[in-house]
């Protein structure tokens, strides 16, 4: 398929401008207790505020934490930062690890699962009531499970040469909306690719399904480790980040309008099982925010969100809704476990040439119809990814997956080679020729990788990822931090902790008061 703009965006003086993408990584991962099962300890005081520290705090579980990196002009730059957080990070946190595989470790009860919390003030009330009820619909299990979510943008300056070259009336911010609404469809087409391409969890502790359903069986007899034979990322699939109430949403991307409509309508809307389960339990303590389909917008598992820095107090969509998108955010990535950090930079240049892909390709609307086969597709790539002449749902018929895959892969080689022309060399176009490799089959995939490693050295899903784990302990304490960078951290902790004072301190009125002018920016974005 040609790229429009392709010829026009070579010349010299546009190509330099695609250095100013900028990229963020958002990391989570569980900690755990030496012998491998959840940790029970509260997030560490030495790591600072959940709620105000700008890179390390805590995601469902007082256990799962995340680090944040901001917006930078380099895969590396990201990865230095991340790397200077995880070496911190184990300086205060003693005998534990993080773990390294995006299912989860040994955990028990739901009930053994802490919450995360994050002070007394409204808002960090309101994180934790969130959490209480995303463990009351779907378990606290599932939450437990970890991923690294990509945040992708384009510079100004590009916008301001797209907008002009596409002879656009839109303001700016307009056009800057429509056009990232546009690369977010074609992502949804197509991310199928990227599960496939860097899916890392086809097998599972049995203690992560124990009562539940499941399509899963014994990984060589062992009955404490679960798999799927041709699976790539359980994480994205019914036992992850999939509900049967979320599976009934239509969310319409063909526009910020219709986007913000149809997830109000969901966030608005009440749905009877949740209503029966009760906002407050028998004691009058909040277990949910509400009964709605989704208490909130958060609560949309999609794999990829528009999104714009929400200011405090203002929800996600209402920030998008005043101030259009100013990023993407993608979030079907799960952790490789065979690099430290979860991720490299050679994966990284590959995802912003398949998002530059995404943005310059032509992207019709869709449709309902489009919706399902997304989805379809999704669950087809999950358990059966690797399964010999697998084919998916594509423009109301089946095509082969391999043939699909070759073809994507050539047109987001033509995107990488403007990347490479941008910055020299040819790093782009090499991470692409990786992605078709595996595509052929001359290398394994991080899916194939594992269970056939698990294979040769005869370990079970649990013992292999513990060995993962010390290894890349081991790793991050071999290079401690300089004491001047600890001072730094320190530092950051501590003011931070200082800023959870000062929100809890400048809070007026109830939580009940709170919580209503919160829910009212709901009703607004759906006007």
């Amino acid at each position: 398929m040609p790229i429009p703009h392709l010829a026009a965006l070579s010349q010299a003086k546009p190509v330099q401008l695609l250095k100013g993408i900028r990229r963020g990584l958002e990391k989570e991962s569980l900690r755990v207790a030496h012998d491998g099962t959840l940790a029970q300890t509260p997030h560490a005081q030495t790591l600072g505020s959940a709620l105000t520290h700008e890179s390390i705090t805590t995601d469902f579980s007082e256990a799962l934490l995340e680090f944040i990196t901001p917006p930078v002009a380099t895969p590396e730059e990201a990865l230095r930062i991340l790397d200077r957080i995880h070496r911190f990070t184990y300086s205060q946190i003693g005998d534990e690890r993080l773990w390294v595989n995006s299912m989860p470790c040994v955990i028990g009860a739901d009930s053994d699962i802490p919450v995360a919390r994050y002070g007394d003030s409204h808002s960090g009330t309101m994180k934790t009531i969130y959490r209480l009820g995303l463990g009351l619909r779907y378990g606290r299990a599932m939450q437990t499970i970890a991923g690294i979510h990509y945040n992708f943008s384009l510079p100004d300056e590009f916008w301001l040469w797209l907008h002009e070259f596409e002879g656009s009336s839109e303001a700016l911010c307009e056009f800057k909306t429509r056009r990232y609404f546009d690369l977010i469809r074609n992502f949804r087409r197509n991310y199928w690719l990227l599960i496939y391409l860097f899916g890392a969890a086809p097998a599972v502790c049995s203690s992560f399904v124990e009562g539940r359903q499941h399509k899963l069986e014994a990984f060589n007899g062992d009955g404490h480790t679960l798999h799927a034979p041709f699976a790539t990322s359980l994480r994205m699939g019914d036992l992850g980040y999939n509900s049967e109430v979320q599976q009934s949403l239509v969310v319409c991307y063909n526009n910020l309008r219709s986007y913000l409509s149809t997830l109000c309508s969901a966030i608005s809307r009440p749905y009877g099982p949740y209503n029966e389960l009760g906002v407050k339990d028998s004691d009058g303590q909040y277990q949910q925010l509400s009964a709605g389909v989704l208490q909130i917008e958060n609560e949309f598992y999609s794999p990829i969100r528009p999104k714009n820095p929400a200011k405090r107090g203002e929800t996600a969509l209402a920030a998008l809704d005043n101030r259009g998108v100013e990023y993407i955010e993608v979030r079907c990535l799960d952790l490789n476990p065979f690099m430290p950090l979860g991720i490299d930079a050679q994966q990284m240049r590959f995802i912003d040439s398949f998002l530059l892909h995404c943005l310059l390709t032509e992207s019709p609307e869709t449709d309902e119809v489009d919706y399902r086969s997304t989805q379809e597709n999704q669950q087809r790539i999950v358990y059966r990814g690797h399964e010999p002449g697998l084919k998916l749902r594509c423009n109301g018929s089946e095509r082969q997956l391999s043939e699909w895959a070759s073809q994507l892969l050539g047109e987001v080689d033509t995107v990488a080679e403007l990347l490479d022309s941008a910055w020299g060399g040819d790093q782009y176009r090499s991470a692409v020729g990786v992605q078709r490799a595996k595509v052929k089959g001359e290398i394994p995939t991080p899916a194939q990788q594992i269970l056939a490693e698990m294979q040769e050295q005869n370990l079970n899903f649990y013992h292999w990822a513990m060995h993962k784990a010390e290894q890349h302990r081991r790793y991050f304490l071999e290079r401690p931090l300089d004491s001047e960078s600890v001072r730094d951290f320190s530092r950051e902790a501590e003011e931070s902790l200082l800023r959870q004072k000062r929100v809890e301190a400048e809070d007026k009125g109830s939580f009940e008061e709170f919580l209503s002018h919160y829910y009212a920016q709901y009703m607004c974005c759906q006007g």
